[in-house]
């Protein structure tokens, strides 16, 4: 199996990750099931990362269909200690244009129908959430946005919707009038579950259009958002790289210890079958317990 330090997820538009050397496919098998797709590991920059289309390849997955928990355990599997997910919002603020990419700080829970957590079936673990993005991340995002050409915009909370649905206009006042800045159907889990992995993970949120809220919002083709769409994989495909080339290669944050002191059950009580299913995320824990 490949390995790999830093996994890229892409979103609505980007399939792919342009410039990608040494190139060999991983598909992988989980205790959770299949991820959405083969990962796409190689070198860019000079470091082992792997690509994952979200929606897989011909986007032909919701965003209620995904398997999130398949996904993050994948990346996991390869090494990955680092998240950077890309994927296309709608603005909920005037200030938020098309082609801005935000790198929101917050989340804010709109989802119905979704597992979020790797624990359960006789393992309670309750993981820190209030700061749900990697701060160093953040940062060398932000940064790397800059070096790019690209308007980034750090800070913020990016809703999480149900969809696949858009919002009704009712819907899109109501999370104007919370503050709430863009508006996406799929990061909420995927920051949860790499919390619970102990794996960094930040949100490149590209604007594509503004959501439904927007006076001029019913006069913009869908041609246009393809167009936007296009270009916001462009404008990634060089944060990306930025980013990449600028990632410590040390940890200094907190996300490598989250289940330090999260983790309530009785390391004697977990059943077999949940330390064996658990085993890549619980490992180090157990083994300092004696199990």
């Amino acid at each position: 199996m490949p390995q790999a330090e830093i996994g890229i997820i892409g979103g609505s538009g980007l399939y792919s990750m342009p410039g990608l050397t040494k190139v060999k496919e991983a598909r992988l098998r989980t205790p959770f099931g299949a991820p959405s797709d083969a990962y796409t590991c190689g070198m860019l920059g000079g470091r082992k990362v792997a690509f994952l289309a979200r929606h897989g390849r011909g986007h032909r997955l919701l965003p209620s269909e995904l398997n999130f928990r398949a996904n993050i355990y994948g990346f996991k599997q390869l090494g990955v200690e680092r998240i950077l997910s890309l994927s296309a919002v709608g603005s909920l603020k005037e200030e938020h244009r098309p082609l801005d990419f935000v790198i929101p700080d917050q989340f804010f829970d709109r989802t119905r129908h979704r597992v979020d957590t790797f624990f359960g079936g006789g393992v309670v673990a309750h993981v820190g959430f209030a700061d749900p993005v990697c701060p160093e991340l953040s940062g060398i995002v932000d940064a790397a946005c800059k070096r790019a050409g690209v308007v980034g915009k750090r800070g913020g909370t990016y809703l999480c919707m149900e969809g696949p649905q858009f919002s009704t206009k009712a819907e899109s006042q109501v999370y104007r009038g919370l503050g709430m800045d863009v508006i996406g159907m799929t990061n909420l889990q995927e920051a949860k579950l790499a919390r619970e992995a102990e794996i960094c993970y930040v949100t490149v949120a590209m604007v594509t259009d503004y959501d439904c809220w927007h006076p001029h919002h019913d006069s913009v083709t869908v041609d246009q958002i393809i167009a936007v769409l296009t270009k916001n994989a462009e404008n990634a495909a060089r944060v990306v790289r930025e980013t990449v080339a600028a990632m410590p290669r040390e940890r200094s944050c907190k996300c490598g210890s989250a289940l330090a002191h999260a983790i309530l059950t009785d390391p004697r009580k977990i059943p077999a079958a949940a330390k064996k299913k658990l085993k890549l995320i619980l490992g180090k824990y157990l083994k300092s317990s004696g199990e």
